[in-house]
């Protein structure tokens, strides 16, 4: 495994267990500034600012504790993408009401002026699943 796929590979995990934690700070420095979000049935969610107002919204009622499997990492000079396959499940911090959701992901990576990979551009087909 190359030094790049091992650095998309710890980014997606840093995602993950930022997102359990709540940590929307070290979320947002995981995308670039305009990353863009596809997601059925919403229009585009463009820019780090709106994803990050979305996910405080959520985290502020919900838990959200998720895994990805990897299945193709390719690089490309400054640019990767992965596919991955995502389980997330979201809980009400109040009533306690797990849901499952389910589903493929296409992400894009941009290796930054820092020289650090960031999200760039993520399409999923996350639905309710289990």
């Amino acid at each position: 495994m190359s030094n790049d796929e091992q650095e998309i590979r710890n980014l997606v995990q840093t995602w993950l267990r930022a997102t359990r934690e709540g940590d929307v700070d070290t979320i947002m420095s995981l995308m670039t500034p305009d990353v863009v979000f596809l997601m059925p049935g919403a229009p585009p969610m463009i820019g780090r600012a709106a994803y990050g107002d979305a996910l405080r919204t959520v985290l502020g009622k919900h838990v959200i504790d998720a895994s990805s499997q990897i299945d193709e990492v390719v690089v490309s000079g400054d640019l990767a993408y992965t596919r991955a396959r995502l389980k997330i499940t979201v809980t009400t911090k109040h009533e306690g009401t797990p849901t499952l959701k389910e589903g493929h992901t296409l992400s894009i990576m941009r290796r930054c002026d820092d020289g650090k990979w960031r999200l760039a551009r993520d399409a999923n087909l996350i639905a309710p699943g289990g």
